[in-house]
């Protein structure tokens, strides 16, 4: 089978990694891989105009026979001679090897060797007119056909994967009218009676309903995100307002996580615009409250198709104006614009579309003429597949309700987590008194961080305080964790003292990896003397312990009889039964810039590997998923273990690899290894028998990450992501303090389910008892009996053809 892919509409980050995975899919399969340049009119135009150029010579590969079969394919379909030329954008000059007039093109494995690191799309893209038109679609058919293309997969916005279902639905008519017109045989019409098809969402506006993301918005979150940070300061310097307009016609996803995830004042997007009219009144009273206060910088931000409640749009100028007017402050206004595009992608956008690529691939295989074409998504970071043209027509139905002004209608065709995000930045934005609890039910909620830093933990304390203060409750940090409690060294926090922390990486409380255990009962003694009501605990493994340790000591001690949760948060995401902690996005976007760093200056020197360190103690989680986000050849990870054998194999892996590069212009190679992978061997020991063994073929050196895998800026997504569980948790005790107060006050017990650990599983969120919890717990390794990422080291392997190319043998290697 012959499988090509296309970008169209507006490009986005991550699109070169569903080329990428879509290539590498398509050929371990045993498919050929092609590429259609500039979208839909490239598919239009074909190769005609350089076939017609007397000088057009086919792209041809050397062939093998002799090696293995699984060997045998990658090797026959290595490189076609074109990926230099589509990635650095040389493809249509006409001197030498050119690209010029070929628009659908067959490309090799190492042709898009790399492209995940880049931004944009490197196969380019276009919004066609002629495809829009029947002889379009027709000239669309016949170079397929011509081309013997099989099936077809589009990344792109709704109007492309609408695109793509109306060409699958018309390809018979298209096909017949092609044999009538006498343009293609009797064979031809007979291999080429089906098209299947299936799409991918590339926009950065993550505007596609029924999936929780879309490729390339991840990345420009991150975007707007470093340009609100490095905004505040500038305001807070000044005590400036700043308004900011982001991208959003018709989804207002993106100013939304901004306004999460940076700490924003107001904000507006089309889905529910300000309730009150004039808006005006609403956004200066909101604003002149937190002045009031002290707050020395406003931030507010714009969706570029925000408007009111009778669609009058809501343009930044205007709410400079106004804010500059009632208020007196000054007030600068700053248009992100394409800048939001742009940029290397994030650790999300080049492991979600690479797994979103493999998914796909799959569907073309498993398709036939009686099921639908299918869209790939995502739910939480489960990849789902659902009938395209219903996830479009939702779509167009949100749009539709906005039109009718049924924003209620709007909120409800957004994905749930949309909802909480908004009601998450109302709760976490706003200075109100106006939800206060009766004083009978308000707490005395006391907040610690245990274990390593991890982005994300200021975020969720943040969150958390604001809640308490929204609903009346007292927010007591406890510095330092358990040693810190035993010391009374306890703050009582305030809406602005917690303001900043958004943004803030490490731990602003002070963290520690003591236990309760140290001293329990003199911990229940501090639980009673600060009168606590209820307990939150933001930490990795270790906060799961300690809630262990204390739902044990209820038998004992009266003043554990309150709601306790744990809200994981680890670099190392090694707490059991939950996919994701916080911090551990921040940790895989430190590891991808410094990796993309080291396999710069490894490829500069053409014939090195470099041996790249991890955190992550006991789990492997951050070597295996920052393997899998910078594309390393080979990874080793406490799970698997290492031996002998296992590094015979990967010698003999990288000298087939080498051997098959193009003299001179070999690729510089990235081997990532957890800490703790093997006691024996260490990172130095491979890197000197990777030195000594590659002889004249490569070199090899190490780096180690180290601690600056903990620090740096939380990423954009452990921001948001850090508001929505941490209210969930204060929500948590909330309502198992009402259930607590129910019973007398001498001898209250709390349930089993009062200490739990909120936790993300497949698409939804779950509270697990911590008893429940121990059970899936490896406790002399510190993480959970099982992994849902176990797979992705096969997938790293794939990527790089490592099981095919140790299959070589010694002999295989010299003919090489």
């Amino acid at each position: 089978m012959k499988i090509a892919i296309l970008t169209s509409g507006g490009d986005s980050a991550g699109m070169n990694a569903v080329v990428r995975a879509v290539v590498k899919a398509a050929i371990l399969k045993g498919c050929e891989a092609w590429i259609v340049r500039e979208g839909y009119e490239g598919l239009v135009r074909g190769n005609a105009e350089a076939e017609s150029s007397p000088t057009y010579a086919p792209p041809s590969a050397t062939h093998h026979s002799d090696f293995p079969l699984a060997a045998t394919n990658i090797i026959n379909n290595l490189r076609f001679g074109d990926g230099e030329l589509l990635k650095d954008g040389t493809g249509d000059y006409a001197s030498g090897r050119t690209l010029k007039g070929r628009y659908i093109v067959r490309v090799g494995w190492d042709d898009v060797r790399g492209w995940f690191t880049e931004g944009g799309t490197l196969i380019g893209t276009a919004r066609s007119k002629e495809f829009r038109t029947q002889e379009g679609r027709l000239a669309a058919a016949y170079n397929m056909v011509k081309e013997g293309i099989d099936a077809l997969v589009v990344c792109g916005g709704d109007g492309s994967l609408t695109g793509a279902d109306v060409f699958r639905s018309e390809w018979p008519q298209l096909v017949a009218e092609l044999r009538a017109k006498g343009k293609i045989s009797e064979a031809q019409a007979q291999t080429h009676s089906h098209l299947k098809i299936v799409g991918l969402v590339g926009s950065i506006d993550n505007d596609m309903s029924m999936t929780d993301l879309t490729i390339g918005a991840p990345t420009a979150l991150h975007r707007i995100c470093e340009a609100i940070d490095n905004i505040n300061s500038t305001a807070f310097s000044h005590s400036r307002a700043f308004v900011i307009e982001v991208m959003g016609r018709h989804c207002g996803w993106l100013a939304l996580l901004a306004g999460v995830a940076g700490g924003a004042d107001f904000l507006f997007i089309p889905e529910q615009p300000p309730k009150s009219q004039p808006w005006e009144d609403e956004m200066c009273a909101a604003i002149h409250r937190h002045r009031e206060l002290g707050k020395r910088k406003t931030l507010v931000i714009v969706a570029e198709g925000a408007h009111d409640i009778d669609l009058k749009p809501i343009k930044a100028e205007y709410v400079k104006d106004i804010l500059a007017e009632r208020l007196g402050l000054d007030t600068r206004v700053t248009t992100l614009g394409h800048t939001q595009r742009g940029g290397r992608p994030c650790a999300m956008d080049r492991i979600l579309p690479t797994l979103q690529g493999f998914k796909a691939v799959d569907a073309i295989l498993e398709a036939n003429p009686e099921t639908p074409s299918y869209m790939i998504g995502i739910q939480e970071n489960k990849i789902t597949m659902v009938p395209l043209m219903e996830a479009v027509a939702m779509t167009k139905e949100v749009s539709t309700a906005i039109e009718k002004k049924d924003f209620e209608k709007a909120m409800r065709l957004r994905d749930p987590e949309f909802r909480e995000s908004l009601e998450g930045f109302v709760t976490t934005s706003t200075l109100s008194t106006d939800k206060q609890l009766p004083a009978s039910k308000r707490m005395r909620i006391a907040i610690m961080h245990m274990g390593a830093p991890a982005g994300g933990m200021n975020a969720a304390t943040r969150a958390a305080v604001r809640y308490c203060l929204s609903r009346g409750h007292t927010p007591l940090a406890i510095h330092n964790g358990f040693r810190g409690l035993l010391d009374d060294d306890l703050e009582e926090l305030s809406w602005l003292r917690v303001d900043s922390w958004m943004a803030r990486g490490g731990s602003e409380l002070g963290t520690n990896r003591t236990l309760p255990s140290v001293d329990l009962g003199t911990v229940a003694a501090k639980f009673q003397e600060h009168s606590f009501h209820a307990v939150l605990m933001i930490g990795g493994f270790e906060a799961f312990s300690a809630l262990q340790l204390m739902e044990e000591g209820r038998k004992h001690y009266p003043a554990f009889h309150i709601p306790m949760v744990h809200l994981p948060a680890t670099i190392s995401n090694n707490v059991p039964m939950t996919e994701y902690s916080l911090g551990s996005d921040t940790s895989l976007n430190a590891l991808v810039e410094a990796c993309d760093a080291i396999k710069q200056s490894a490829s500069a020197s053409r014939n090195r590997v470099f041996v790249v360190e991890t955190q992550g103690g006991k789990c492997g989680y951050i070597a295996t998923m920052g393997a899998l986000a910078v594309g390393a050849c080979l990874v080793y990870t406490p799970e698997d273990g290492m031996n002998l054998d296992l590094l015979k194999r990967d010698v003999r892996f990288l000298k087939a690899r080498y051997k098959l590069d193009v003299k001179g212009k070999s690729e510089g190679r990235l081997v990532i290894r957890n800490e703790v992978a093997s006691t024996v061997y260490t990172t130095d020991v491979i890197t000197r028998m990777f030195k000594e063994e590659g002889g004249a073929l490569f070199d090899s050196r190490s780096a180690s990450l180290g601690h600056t895998l903990q620090g740096g800026i939380p990423s954009p997504m452990d921001r948001a992501r850090a508001v929505r569980l941490s209210l969930k948790c204060m929500a948590f005790v909330e309502r198992h303090h009402e259930l607590l107060q129910q019973q007398p006050q001498k001898g209250r017990v709390a349930a089993p389910e009062t200490a739990a650990v909120i936790t993300i599983q497949d698409s939804s969120i779950k509270w697990v008892p911590v008893q429940e919890m121990v059970q899936h717990a490896d406790t002399k390794n510190r993480r959970g009996k099982t992994s849902w990422w176990a797979d992705m080291k096969e997938l790293v392997e794939a990527l790089v053809a490592r099981p095919q190319l140790t299959a070589l043998s010694a002999k295989d290697l010299q003919e090489l």
